[in-house]
Formats: structure tokens, C-alpha cells, sequence
């Protein structure tokens, strides 16, 4: 959006070069928030410790029921630091003068091509390659004929179904916050100076629900890969 006023476009008018730099203030953010929560840990949580406890917390309760709490705290890391980030991009698009790095499908790609990579190499890493991908077709007892038939026609569609997802992940984010973005330009336009509040609430919970959503499949795609054994 090279019409809108951003602070950074003061330095250039690039629009790439704006886009890598609220990229990296996102992180920059992301880093000092998470910096500042584990500065004086405390046996009583008190400001942004508990801030991040209470999210770390319900992250972890989110992906209890979808991949057990053990597996939930095992990648509570991942999960946890590309729900901050998203969320921080999300909302820094609110803020006149900035815009979302994730209203940009380069980043939104690069958020599903690492969720992509890394459950696909937890998939592989726990139950070999030869597990896993026999995993993507579930035909259960029939005929050894038809059954290597079956094999041949869905296997092929459950790989365009897997690679399906990094178009599912960084579209819906993309497509989502873009049109956010252009939500608040017309309010901004129409009243720059007294922009209603309720557009704003409106696009914080936008942010916070698309953060989510990331989050969730993240944890949805992961206990496909890992929990083979268990039937999912």
C-alpha cells in the first residue's frame, strides 16, 4: 500500500524496502517482549511475565486436546514464537504509520514453508520415511491388487493435499490481514481524524483470531505428522 503514509517511507519510497523493515521491527518486538518476560523471573508473576505465562498457558491448552500436552509443550516453541510474531505483525497494521509485514504474501509464505518443512521432518524423523508416507493412505483390509491400485491413485492426491496446506496457511493470513489493511485505509480516509474505536476493536480481535487460527493448524499439521501410531 504505497499510497498509505508509513514512517518508514520517509526513507524510501521502496516499497520492499519498507515491508523488510516493519519485518524486522515485528521481530525486533517479538524479541523485546520475550526479553522483558524472562528478565526478573519471579516465583509470583507480576507484569509481563505474567502476561506471557498466561499465553504460553493457553497455548499449551490449545494444543492439549489436538496433539496431548506433552507434545503440546514439546512444541510450544515453535508454536508460541510464530503465534507472537503473526500477532505483532497483525495488529502493527492498525498503528497509522505502519503497516502488517504480514499483510505481504512473501512473509506469509515464508510462516508456511517453515510450518511445512518442520511437521513433514517431525514426521519423518519419528516414524522413517517409509512409515510416514505410507501413512497418507489409510485403506485398511482389501485385496492386495486393489489395494496397490488404490495406493497408486491416492497417494498422489494426498501429496497435493499436504502441499495444498502451504496455500492454506499463507493465503488465508494474507488474505485476511491485506484485507484489514485496506479496511482501516478507507476509515482512515473517510475520518482520519476521528476513526471510530469500534473499526479498531474490531481489527485487534481480527489480528488476535488470525494468530490463532495459525497456531492451531500449526498444531493440527504436527499431530498428523507424529501421532501415525496413534491413528490420526
Amino acid at each position: 500500500m504505497q499510497e498509505v503514509f508509513t514512517f518508514f517511507g520517509v526513507l524510501s519510497d521502496s516499497h520492499g524496502f519498507i515491508f523488510v523493515m516493519h519485518t524486522l521491527l515485528a521481530a525486533f518486538i517479538t524479541i523485546v517482549i520475550a526479553r522483558f518476560a524472562t528478565l526478573s523471573l519471579q516465583l509470583v508473576p507480576r507484569g509481563t511475565q505474567n502476561v506471557m505465562e498466561s499465553y504460553l498457558l493457553g497455548v499449551i491448552d490449545m494444543g492439549r486436546d489436538v496433539i496431548g500436552e506433552e507434545k503440546a509443550r514439546k512444541y510450544l516453541p515453535l508454536v508460541a514464537t510464530i503465534g507472537l510474531f503473526v500477532f505483532v505483525s497483525n495488529v502493527m497494521g492498525i498503528i497509522p504509520g505502519f503497516e502488517s509485514p504480514t499483510a505481504n504474501i512473501n512473509l506469509t509464505l515464508a510462516l508456511a514453508l517453515i510450518v511445512f518443512i518442520y511437521y513433514n521432518f517431525e514426521g519423518i524423523r519419528k516414524n522413517g520415511v517409509i512409515k510416514y508416507f505410507a501413512s497418507f493412505v489409510h485403506l485398511g483390509e482389501m485385496n492386495p491388487i486393489a489395494k496397490f491400485v488404490m495406493t497408486l491413485f491416492m497417494f498422489p492426491i494426498e501429496v497435493v493435499s499436504h502441499l495444498s496446506r502451504i496455500i492454506s496457511l499463507s493465503f488465508r493470513l494474507f488474505g485476511n490481514i491485506k484485507g484489514d489493511d485496506l479496511f482501516l485505509a478507507v476509515i482512515l480516509m473517510l475520518v482520519p481524524f476521528l476513526a471510530p474505536l469500534a473499526p479498531f476493536a474490531l481489527l485487534t480481535f481480527s489480528a488476535l483470531l488470525q494468530a490463532f487460527i495459525f497456531m492451531i493448524l500449526t498444531y493440527v499439521y504436527l499431530a498428523g505428522a507424529v501421532l501415525v501410531d496413534e491413528g490420526h
